[in-house]
């Protein structure tokens, strides 16, 4: 009666310590907000999107693609990504493995001479192993067998703890995708930016040449005393800054292929191009679609989204740990004195099989923390998923009004360097009739200068802008 009542108490000890263990601190879970407006102000509400385009068919230059698809075999960047999508898959194997029964196979030798003074060694002088065949001495021990353990994984800890690696392992995709893109609108970026200082540069050198000539012409005047040593100062000075101005946009055109053939996984080298064209090539049209189409092309939206998806998986791994585990371990095989029996059976058998249901009960305060911790990421996840939709958003409806204005201001630049082109030849003329003076000769050259700069640089800003609403609709990666 007492045993009974003994064991009784025993399990309801149990239990409550159980139940106790069951008991999870209660948090605040975040609510995600996916909400996104239904197209860009001053856009239409078209679904044709731009980046679905294969990046070699918006790209037409020949030179950059050559560039870009040197770039996307070759950029250590993006192979370093590579790597990290292959440790991302290793993880699932070993998380997989985590949740299947280990499984060891064993061979074990030894020998064993204990004192015969002991009570051990007592015993083993007094037991025949055979009818007239006592103990050896010393003592060997032979052992072939298989051990296995495997925690049941009942409340599907290890099983979210490997659907969450999974999800890791796509989110990493997800980053090498979004690496891509990055990588193909700088290469185009600096490509453009290459034939931009080359027409700077060209720009220079035939001002160059026409302050030379003017400065010819001030010369001659002044020796038939139609100017003074001043002006011809003016005009030198005027040539010295334009040719100061050439080195440095020579010295930016290094560093500009520099900075490509570093996309390129390369040394420093010359880069193909054609630069002539510059001025009059024409911005590729480009449709913003709506701005849901963002949550499927933006490759850093997929991989935030997987990356909450794991963070999720992570708090019911982690919620998991305050209930009761059960783990089974067993092993079978042979062990004997002596090889000759040690495949002797039954005699030489062995096995066992134990199972453990085991709770937490005094170290719950690291269990909690984690418990907790997994929580705080979540709704880190969560956070920064609303912000990287949020920034993709911005990052479009910027670039489109962007287009839009650059395109009205290259027009009107235009319209300038145009007429400022004209005003340097009659300032020429009216210099040499003697009806305008030297610094009217001066500044106008020096305003039409900086207005085809000026024009060179917007077109820049134009086929960056093309490049970037490409990059910010995520084009290129698919």
């Amino acid at each position: 009666m007492f045993s009974k009542r003994k064991h009784t108490y025993i399990f309801a000890a149990c239990l409550i310590c159980t139940l106790q263990a069951c008991k999870v601190p209660s948090i605040v879970e975040g609510k995600l907000d996916k909400t996104i407006p239904e197209q860009y102000a001053r856009a239409n509400a078209d679904t044709t999107n731009s980046a679905k385009v294969n990046w070699n068919e918006y790209f037409t230059d020949p030179y950059l693609q050559e560039l870009i698809d040197s770039a996307l075999h070759k950029n250590q960047e993006l192979l370093i990504t590579l790597q990290e999508i292959q440790i991302s898959r290793n993880e699932i194997r070993s998380k997989k493995g985590k949740y299947l029964p280990e499984v060891n196979l064993g061979v074990a030798g030894g020998v064993d001479k204990v004192s015969r003074y002991t009570n051990i060694g007592a015993l083993e002088k007094n037991v025949e192993i055979e009818p007239g065949k006592e103990t050896p001495e010393p003592l060997q021990d032979y052992l072939i067998g298989l051990d296995a353990s495997w925690e049941v994984d009942i409340w599907k800890k290890l099983r979210n703890a490997k659907k969450a690696a999974v999800a890791r392992y796509l989110s990493t995709v997800d980053g090498k995708n979004f690496v891509i893109t990055n990588l193909i609108a700088e290469v185009a970026r600096g490509y453009y930016e290459l034939l931009a200082l080359d027409n700077q540069l060209a720009i220079l050198n035939r001002n160059i040449n026409i302050q030379s000539n003017a400065l010819s012409i001030v010369r001659l005047q002044k020796q038939a005393a139609r100017a003074n040593e001043l002006a011809v100062k003016k005009f030198e000075a005027e040539v010295l800054k334009t040719t100061g101005l050439r080195y440095a946009v020579q010295q930016r055109i290094t560093e500009t292929e520099n900075r490509i053939n570093f996309l390129l996984g390369r040394y420093p080298q010359h880069i193909k191009r054609s630069s002539s064209a510059f001025v009059d090539v024409v911005p590729a049209n480009v449709y913003a679609g709506i701005p849901s189409q963002l949550l499927a092309n933006r490759p850093d939206i997929k991989q935030a989204e997987l990356e909450l998806k794991a963070a999720k998986l992570d708090v019911k791994s982690a919620k998991a740990a305050f209930y009761p585990s059960l783990k089974i371990t067993g092993a079978v095989g042979f062990q004997a004195y002596d090889a000759v029996y040690l495949i002797k059976k039954p005699e030489s058998l062995l096995f066992s099989l134990v199972g453990d249901l085991m709770t937490p009960l005094i170290n719950r305060n690291e269990i909690k923390a984690k418990y907790l911790n997994a929580n705080a990421k979540q709704q880190q996840a969560i956070y920064n998923y609303e912000q990287t939709i949020l920034n993709a958003y911005d990052e479009v409806a910027n670039q489109l009004s962007n287009i839009n204005n650059l395109k009205s201001s290259y027009e009107m630049k235009s319209k300038q360097v145009d007429a400022l082109t004209e005003s340097i030849n009659i300032s020429v003329k009216l210099f040499k009739s003697a009806h305008a003076d030297y610094m009217e000769v001066l500044l106008t050259q020096r305003d039409a200068l900086e207005a085809k700069f000026e024009l060179v640089e917007l077109k820049m800003q134009q086929m960056n802008a093309m490049v970037n609403i490409y990059q910010s609709l995520g084009g290129g990666w698919n």
